[in-house]
């Protein structure tokens, strides 16, 4: 009997995605046009079914070069690179909310259509290129048995790790390729149910901070108002102590966290909520503000209040700070990393989102790597694509999805794809030749 509701309700679900109003070109910028509200007896839901490369790439501008420089890896999140060039990757996948409605069970499913069925890695991965010729010839296991770790963060002699329990640290000395000893915890995370069980992480400039983003437990407190404690938020811990205070709240999924060069200013990329239409609420890049408050649950982008939020708030509200830059709605931004002049020209400042893609629409977005121009220190024009081909021409099947992206002062982009299981690095071609010209040089051949 529960089978047969289960496929009906598929049946009724598919129905809403064939037939749902034709969603908008996505929004961009810092003033998106919104829609009004619109909500059915199910949201619609709808992703592409996962394939193989079969020998293709992913699409990056002219003048760049991609190339797999790891692949069969076991979920890969993030990722950072250490002071000598090695590349730490977080594979894992976390969670473990229960199911609170039918619509959650079928929103499970289809979205699990859509993920890799490799069992979890609860491990770093550190790949090393040894020659600089671009090719990353060394692997091992740095670290392993972890809880589902995400954000990465390299200070003070330490690797801090954000499990979705706890923040933990590891001593490094330059050249290592496995932890001497287990993870010292810094500080817990709060992880009871973890809806949203990514934990993004990034230092402060002088390194004396951590800062941890920490998602919702629901779309718009479904679950109770106590299971929200802590929650939708942005953590300061110190590196040293494990102390912590709240920096700024109401980001629904705060999924990636980076500083901007030269100001010190955090950054992030924020998921915002769901099944209210194909055009709301756009995720979104923002300049994190101390003490400033982003609207969850109760209002999106800037006094926009959400009216299935009980009780409402009218002050909260009003006290809504509206985010920088909006990337689409439903896209599903899950890494960040800002440029530099190594990137060339056209890509020297800004910023690298990756949008891992949508689930709550019927024609799919994201699904890529755009590069968001900056001007005078803040987001100016439209995003670029800059790694594409993810999806088919159909748009019906997807042969990766981009996570964690990572900038090489040396001049390459580091993306990790938890559908494909491989991290991606692109490079402009001038440098990669200039690369392998000086290895085979310094190699004899």
């Amino acid at each position: 009997m529960r089978y047969a509701i289960f496929m009906s309700a598929l049946g009724i679900s598919a129905v809403l995605a064939a037939c749902g109003a034709e969603p908008q070109e996505p929004q961009f910028g810092a003033n998106p046009q919104l829609p009004k509200p619109s909500r059915g007896l199910l949201p619609t839901m709808n992703i592409p079914e996962p394939t193989g490369w079969d020998g293709q790439m992913p699409t990056v501008p002219d003048g760049f070069t991609i190339s797999a420089i790891a692949t069969d890896l076991k979920i890969p999140r993030q990722t950072l690179i250490l002071p000598n060039g090695d590349i730490l990757v977080a594979e894992g996948r976390g969670g473990n909310a229960p199911a609170l409605k039918p619509k959650d069970v079928i929103a499970a499913y289809i979205k699990g259509k859509g993920t890799t069925n490799v069992e979890s890695g609860n491990r770093i991965t550190l790949l090393r290129d040894a020659d600089g010729d671009g090719e990353y010839e060394f692997r091992s296991v740095f670290a392993e048995d972890l809880n589902a770790p995400y954000g990465l963060a390299f200070v003070n002699g330490r690797i801090y790790v954000a499990n979705q329990d706890a923040v933990v640290w590891f001593d490094y000395e330059e050249g290592q390729t496995e932890a001497a000893a287990k993870p010292t915890q810094l500080t817990e995370l709060p992880s009871e149910i973890n809806h949203h069980w990514t934990k993004a992480m990034t230092a402060s400039a002088d390194g004396r901070h951590l800062y941890v983003g920490i998602g919702s437990n629901s779309n718009i407190t479904e679950r109770g108002w106590t299971a929200e404690a802590d929650r939708a938020v942005v953590w300061e811990i110190d590196a040293e102590s494990g102390a912590r205070r709240t920096y700024a709240t109401g980001l629904r999924n705060p999924t990636a966290l980076t500083i901007q060069p030269g100001t010190g200013q955090l950054w992030a990329v924020v998921n915002e909520r769901d099944e209210i239409g194909p055009d709301l609420v756009p995720d979104y890049l923002t300049s994190v503000k101390e003490g400033a408050f982003y609207g969850w649950p109760y209002a999106f982008w800037g006094p926009n209040p959400d009216e299935r939020v009980r009780p409402q708030d009218p002050q909260k509200v009003a006290a809504t700070i509206a985010p920088d830059y909006a990337l689409g709605s439903h896209v599903a931004a899950l890494g960040v990393a800002f440029s530099n002049e190594a990137m060339g020209e056209s890509f020297a400042e800004g910023v690298f989102v990756g949008m891992h893609g949508s689930w709550n629409r019927s024609s799919p977005v994201g699904y890529k790597v755009v590069f968001v121009p900056f001007s005078d220190g803040v987001p100016a024009g439209e995003p670029v694509e800059f790694v594409a081909g993810f999806l088919d021409s159909g748009n019906n099947k997807t042969r990766g999805r981009p996570v964690g992206v990572t900038v090489d002062p040396r001049g390459a982009l580091i993306v990790a794809d938890d559908l494909s299981n491989a991290v991606w690095r692109i490079v402009r071609a001038d440098v990669a030749q200039n690369l392998d010209a000086a290895a085979n040089e310094s190699s004899g051949r």
